[in-house]
């Protein structure tokens, strides 16, 4: 939970570099909160708002965090673009997001697996 929370701190910070740790557990507690807010939508209200409520306030950490993790590849964060394109576009940023990042310093910062985890 500490991962997600330091995502949502840093909300709109598009520098730097995020490692895999903290791009996946981020993403793993958004779909937690995605399917809560949906079948809290089904039961309760009818409708779509709270998913949406979480979509919108959520874009910002999560394009930061994605930004932030194409860094850690070496990858301008321009990339997060080419998700537009229909099926190839998805597995080719997936392919970004799943692959190591740089072991040292790059021109996006340090490692920030040696710069040690949230508390």
């Amino acid at each position: 939970m500490n991962w997600f929370i330091e995502v949502v701190k840093k909300y709109a910070v598009f520098n730097g570099r995020a490692r895999r740790k903290e791009y996946w557990m981020y993403a793993l507690f958004y779909a937690i909160f995605a399917i809560v807010a949906a079948i809290i939508d089904a039961v309760v209200f009818g409708s779509q708002i709270l998913s949406l409520v979480l979509a919108v306030g959520l874009l910002l950490p999560s394009l930061g965090v994605t930004v932030r993790r194409l860094h850690d590849t070496n990858r301008s964060g321009w990339w997060i673009l080419i998700g537009l394109i229909p099926l190839v576009g998805g597995i080719i940023m997936l392919v970004f997001l799943c692959i190591e990042g740089e072991a040292g310093s790059n021109k996006y910062g340090h490692n920030p697996k040696f710069a040690g985890s949230p508390a």
